[in-house]
């Protein structure tokens, strides 16, 4: 009696791998179809595989999440506005230039210039950098001074407290009898935070304050002075545990986390692939007042008085936030119908709607312009949008006026939009549309798990077709149950890397994103 016979490997390295590939493309047809109606945002980025070549890859992102479109081998190639243009423009063709809403890139020069061109050449799309890459450049300005050509001196501390965090964890970490004893006294581990990662500085102080405990039990027991070692580490120990012990120290930390925090919560907030554009304007105005007031009570400094260190800070911010900021942002702000509302109005100081700020009204009609080039349609989008943002005609219905407080805001014009079409369609675009690139950080992920290093030999074609199937059958089963309940619910939150939950040492190994907390807490729970 014959038993299956499983295929062997050059069909499934070929036929069934193009078959599958073909059966994925088929069931992306439904989500493909919703583009003219919902819009899409292009993200690229680029990578090295484990033989060094460079990557470009390519996603469609909708409200539904992120569609792996394609990967580019770029070895040989210099990456130069032109080419990275054209690239985009090949892209920007088969999607259907009328689906695209906007192309997102990080900050690099020659990005920026070929999202300029992008802007030239199509009317209706926009470049946008990618929020988190601002944030995190905001972040590097901050804790590394020489990156911010200013007054700088006051930033100084900062680097100084990070350097010596790091100077402790890198020594406990590379003594594995000083990593034996730390971990007899907590249960939380050291995280090693990849250079390449978002704010990794936050997060490892962050870090420290959550075991400054166990640091302290751990250097003041008698095994940390009884451990014998060369004379010149005997220094560095006593070093650690002179650092560990001083109180002083410690505030200087913990007041470097109370300012950073908000920076890193926004950070969190926008590493998602979930609709943030129209949020953006609002989170950083926030974000900004929320750096304030740490510092200003650790300073004891009223309201009006002046403070170096916050001067410096908010110009760095301010400084990132002019180059970021786009006419989008300020027309996706625009269509929220919070945003008028006196609640939302009053619950800040100072704060105003959009049709009071100036900024935000000159980058809409900028906008607006650039998206309507026929008159007529410009005039009759502007009549749409002073109805919705006066509440007058159809918009002055009670129920109109009370759900822009309860309602989400595609919600709201799904609901009370009707009499402006125009308006509609452009405002249900505009709110579901991501505002990063994190979607090709986490694309990386998923080429990392496959191209590895166990697996080196394998053609940037082939590549290509796995992470194609992998990723794109990963978005079609995300809405199952079965995908959010069972194992492969991690698979949003730590990537492809996260294979098992077994294992010494796991933690200290693992290379958390900014999911790192959700990450861990079912690490542990599953470890314990």
């Amino acid at each position: 009696m014959g038993g299956y016979v499983p295929p062997g490997y050059n069909a499934l390295r070929t036929t069934l791998l193009d078959k599958e590939k073909k059966h994925i493309s088929r069931m992306l047809e439904p989500t493909k179809s919703t583009w003219p109606l919902k819009g899409v945002t292009i993200c690229t980025d680029g990578w090295s595989d484990p033989q060094r070549r460079p990557i470009l890859n390519f996603m469609a992102v909708t409200e539904g999440g992120p569609m792996f479109l394609k990967s580019i081998a770029t070895e040989g190639e210099t990456k130069s506005t032109e080419y990275i243009f054209e690239k985009l423009r090949e892209v920007i063709e088969e999607v259907g230039p009328e689906n695209v809403v906007q192309v997102i890139t990080d900050n690099a020069s020659n990005c920026r210039s070929a999202g300029l061109m992008v802007e030239a050449k199509y009317k209706n799309i926009y470049w946008t950098p990618c929020i988190v890459h601002t944030l995190n450049l905001v972040v590097k300005d901050i804790c590394d001074p020489k990156n911010f050509a200013g007054d700088n001196e006051v930033l100084w501390f900062i680097r100084e407290i990070a350097d010596e965090a790091s100077f402790i964890k890198n020594y406990i970490m590379n003594h594995s009898m000083r990593l034996s004893m730390f971990n007899e006294f907590s249960k939380l581990k050291f995280l090693q935070i990849a250079e390449t990662r978002f704010a990794s500085v936050v997060i490892m102080l962050k870090r420290f304050l959550q075991i400054r405990e166990s640091l302290v039990q751990m250097v003041v027991h008698a095994n940390w002075a009884a451990y014998k070692e060369a004379p010149a580490s005997r220094a560095h120990s006593q070093r650690v545990k002179d650092l560990i012990l001083d109180d002083v120290w410690w505030d200087k930390l913990t007041y470097i986390v109370s300012f950073m925090l908000p920076i890193y919560s926004m950070i969190r907030a926008t590493d998602t692939d979930k609709p943030c554009l129209h949020l953006i304007y609002e989170m950083w105005d926030d974000m900004i007042e929320k750096v304030k007031t740490p510092i200003y009570r650790h300073e004891g400094k009223g309201p009006n008085e002046d403070c170096a260190l916050y001067i410096v800070i908010k110009k760095i911010l301010l400084s990132r936030w002019t180059k970021s900021n786009t006419p989008l942002h300020c027309l996706a702000h625009s269509c929220n119908p919070r945003y008028y509302t006196p609640s939302w109005v009053g619950a800040v100081r100072g704060r105003v709607t959009p049709l009071d700020d100036k900024e935000i009204l000159d980058m809409r009609n900028k906008c607006l312009r650039k998206l309507y080039p026929d008159q007529d349609d410009y005039k009759t989008i502007k009549k749409e949008f002073a109805d919705f943002a006066l509440m007058s005609n159809d918009f002055q219905d009670a129920d109109s006026i009370e759900d822009r407080d309860d309602f989400e805001p595609k919600q709201w014009w799904g609901t009370h939009g009707g009499s402006t079409k125009h308006l509609k369609k452009l405002a249900l675009k505009l709110l579901g549309q991501p505002a990063s690139s994190s979607c090709c950080e986490r694309n990386w992920s998923t080429y990392a798990f496959i191209h590895s290093s166990a697996r080196n030999k394998l053609t940037p074609a082939r590549a290509e077709d796995l992470v194609f199937t992998h990723n794109n059958h990963r978005l079609i089963s995300r809405h199952s149950h079965e995908y959010n309940s069972g194992p492969s619910r991690m698979w949003d939150v730590g990537g492809d890397g996260v294979e098992s939950f077994t294992g010494v040492g796991m933690l200290e190994g693992a290379e958390f994103s900014l999911d790192e907390p959700e990450l861990e807490e079912q690490m542990l729970a599953v470890l314990s």
